[in-house]
């Protein structure tokens, strides 16, 4: 079975233009993202998919210089650039990650993967409930899960956000990888405002580009626990609707540290 995680990337964002190709040290918070779904122990491959826009075009030169591979397809429809980049390589499962997690943890992925494999879920992810730092989002789910739903979703949402169909299927088991909460679930690790970057800037100029790359998200957390004015910086970004949503998945299994 060939396991690819598959990193949406872009240009365009209303908050922060071409935030993913600002620097984190010596390279992109795109290269840092690709780099840390490399170390994902259950993934084959790693790959960026990325609009054909020439706005675009930045960015997928940006991940094939940090030595990715780049599958394009259209801009409105991140459902289907999904699919095709699954098609490129021949995926049998798909793991879904954002660009814009820089701190994303490979080992959170190994479990969330782990769990897919080991239970009856049909999708697991780390968000219901969201009890790890914003920043650590992923999910895992069949290739032929993702060719159903590029075929059967309608709804906008359902086409922008990629897993919103598969989620509603009441036929489906959905799993949750549970983060241990207490607070940690309050950080904000994710890229969107120019207070993310100056948060990601920030820790990496703390730690030093070598900590900082591979750094674990336990170990950020307390970094951040240690050093306040680090989560000061983006602290009025942190997402309140996140937490209030209350999505909960049928199985439940705890991190494992």
């Amino acid at each position: 079975m060939t396991l690819a995680v598959i990193v949406q990337a872009r240009f365009g964002s209303s908050r922060l233009p071409g935030k993913i190709l600002n620097p984190l040290g010596t390279k992109t918070a795109l290269a840092r993202v690709l780099d840390r779904c490399a170390r994902i122990v259950a993934a084959d491959t790693v790959i960026a998919t990325v609009p054909d826009s020439a706005e675009n075009d930045p960015v997928a030169e940006a991940a094939e210089v940090a030595g990715y591979a780049v599958a394009r397809g259209p801009e409105d429809d991140v459902l289907t650039r999904y699919a095709n980049a699954a098609r490129a390589v021949q995926a049998d499962a798909v793991m879904r990650v954002t660009s814009d997690c820089p701190f994303l943890d490979p080992r959170v992925c190994d479990q969330v993967i782990a769990m897919w494999r080991e239970t009856s879920a049909d999708y697991v992810n780390n968000t219901a409930p969201p009890l790890f730092p914003h920043g650590l989002d992923c999910e895992v789910f069949s290739a032929g899960l993702l060719f159903e739903a590029e075929a059967k979703a309608t709804d906008a949402a359902a086409r922008e956000h990629v897993t919103p169909w598969i989620r509603a299927q009441a036929h489906l088991t959905l799993g949750n990888l549970t983060g241990p909460g207490d607070g940690v679930e309050r950080m904000r690790w994710t890229l969107d405002y120019p207070e993310d970057l100056e948060f990601c800037q920030a820790v990496y100029a703390h730690l030093g580009e070598a900590r900082a790359a591979v750094i674990g998200w336990a170990e950020l957390a307390e970094v951040c626990r240690q050093h306040p004015e680090l989560t000061q910086i983006n602290g009025k970004r942190h997402d309140t609707l996140r937490l209030a949503r209350g999505i909960r998945a049928s199985l439940q299994r705890r991190w494992a540290g």
